[in-house]
């Protein structure tokens, strides 16, 4: 379903990149297709790709998912703990390639589901496997929740680590304290500045 101004009228993707590209380093480009349907969307990567720099999470569950996204264009893939089946396809998806991110899903603070692969409910371990593997960067996802800035500290203590946009721009400075390496804001506040324009 595409975003919509308050007219109704459907923002164009490409002129969000366009707007954005100036001011962001890179996009966090969730796949919702390849989240939901475990059907990524490589052609729609591979043309917002040569606007501005892509993360993207298309919901990879298996090493070759993992490449097909690089292929068409990601900078980084993002390997969830939500749908990687364990540090053993992890280990797959490194030897392919090393452009690699990996994403750590929790609720307020506890890991959400995890394959039984990873032989942990312990949030850093699960940290700790994927980063022996050789994943350095690591984005923490807290759902239905405010980041567990503790938790934060102790994963950013250890990487770079990125939060996912659960908070607001007033955030940023929190992100400074506990040593993250930046946040992912989601568009929503971003769109509605545009909006008007």
């Amino acid at each position: 379903m595409p975003v919509r101004r308050r007219s109704g009228a459907a923002f164009d993707v490409f002129d969000v990149i366009d707007r954005l590209s100036p001011q962001y380093p890179l996009l966090y480009f969730a796949d919702l297709d390849g989240l939901e349907r475990n059907d990524p969307q490589l052609e729609y990567i591979q043309e917002l790709s040569r606007d501005m720099p892509l993360w993207v999470d298309s919901g990879v569950r298996r090493a070759d998912q993992a490449i097909d996204v690089i292929v068409a264009g990601a900078q980084k893939a993002v390997l969830s703990s939500a749908y990687l089946q364990g540090p053993r396809e992890l280990r797959r998806a490194w030897r392919l390639s090393t452009e690699l991110v990996f994403e750590l899903e929790t609720i307020d603070g506890r890991l959400e589901s995890v394959d039984p692969g990873w032989q942990t409910n312990d949030p850093l371990a699960i940290v700790r496997a994927a980063r022996g593997v050789g994943v350095d960067s690591v984005v923490l996802s807290p759902r239905e929740a405010d980041p567990d800035w503790s938790l934060v500290a102790s994963i950013a203590a250890e990487g770079p680590t990125w939060v996912d946009g659960t908070f607001s721009a007033n955030d940023v400075s929190r992100l400074a304290e506990v040593k993250a390496a930046g946040g992912i804001f989601h568009l929503d506040g971003i769109l509605a500045s545009m909006d008007d324009t």
